[in-house]
């Protein structure tokens, strides 16, 4: 068997990971060939690939970002790629795709897998909002930097008496705000999933001043917005992808609550560091489980579904539960967080 394997959408730890367990398993296993494509879909478009062997995955477990590297692909260029989908498969003499992406990358894999291209697909964001999945490779890692930031922000915060406005990712879900906010003990949270009230932000950072804590630490994930009319903010521009480019909420919540508090409020936007660098051990086990399942499924002929994890084992799912809808965080678990505030 020959398989095609690429990576796609915004890079996340652990990448690496899944492109060596799918060689891995592919050559010691079945005594297959392995060709990966250069920059996501577009490789595939254009014809740019190379072959893997294990001398081309040695020393990549560990590391961050893709070897392959990745892009985000135009609306019209997908289109271009599903028209064309079987042409694809006999070009390149492949027998299965295997593309590693999110929500985007899946909504892919599955037109091209309706178009009759083989494909299996690994899910993958930091975000771990793809349906039909408990955890998405990344997403741990992700936590634990934004942790870490928290955790070394509350000390510059009460030495100087600031309030610290901490935006992590997050577009339309709040799963790291949520985790790393417990986790590194915020006094507030802020998600996509629930608009927030400045006046409820400023009520809990005064009572705080008013028991001698003289700094406050607010989690608030990118797409977190406020409750309508509560202050000024705006919807972003869609961009050429379909995506929502954000105004900046952490600063725009700084500098609201400095406004209102007459207290020095900092924002720091932790952006795409929370990508980049060594995946966590759970991570790159969960990436290299998802890579040996992901060949096995397209030895058996498992196409147009994906790997998930469920519990703690990999199974797999249609390509098309993953993409109808995106896994929020429940009320419930909002709950339980604004519980030990």
């Amino acid at each position: 068997m020959r398989i095609g394997v690429l990576t796609a959408g915004g890079d996340c730890p652990g990448l690496n990971a899944v492109i060596r367990s799918v060689v891995h398993r592919a050559l010691t296993g079945h005594g297959d060939e392995v060709i990966g494509f250069e920059d996501g879909f577009a490789g595939l478009l254009d014809g740019r690939f190379r072959k893997l062997d294990l001398e081309a995955v040695s020393g990549i477990l560990a590391r961050g970002g893709t070897i392959l590297g990745s892009s985000r692909l135009e609306r019209a260029r997908l289109q271009e790629a599903c028209e064309n989908a079987k042409d694809h498969s006999k070009d390149y003499g492949i027998d299965v795709l295997i593309p590693i992406g999110g929500e985007g990358t899946l909504t892919a894999a599955r037109m091209l897998s309706d178009a009759g291209l083989p494909v299996v697909g690994v899910p993958k964001t930091i975000d771990n909002d793809i349906s039909s999945t408990d955890r998405t490779f990344g997403f741990d890692t992700a936590v634990g930097v934004a942790t870490e930031a928290i955790d070394r922000l509350k000390t510059t915060a009460e030495s100087h008496q600031r309030v610290m406005v901490v935006e992590v990712m997050g577009r339309h879900a709040g799963w790291i705000a949520l985790e790393s906010g417990m986790a590194g003990g915020a006094h507030a949270i802020c998600l996509p999933e629930r608009p927030f009230d400045p006046a409820d932000l400023c009520a809990m950072v005064e009572e705080r001043f008013a028991r001698g804590k003289k700094f406050a630490v607010i989690c608030v994930a990118e797409g977190a917005h406020p409750a309508p009319g509560s202050m000024d903010y705006g919807k972003g521009a869609i961009d050429q992808f379909g995506h929502e480019r954000f105004q900046g909420i952490g600063t725009a919540l700084a500098r609201e609550l400095e406004h209102r508090l007459g207290k020095e409020a900092r924002p720091v936007i932790l952006g795409h560091v929370q990508r980049g660098g060594t995946p966590t051990a759970y991570d790159r086990v969960l990436a290299t489980r998802f890579g040996w399942h992901a060949v096995e499924a397209a030895h058996r002929g498992d196409f147009g579904r994906m790997t998930a994890l469920r519990g703690t084992d990999i199974t797999m799912v249609p390509l098309a539960d993953a993409i109808t809808e995106l896994k929020t965080v429940p009320g419930w678990r909002m709950d339980e967080a604004e519980s030990v505030f």
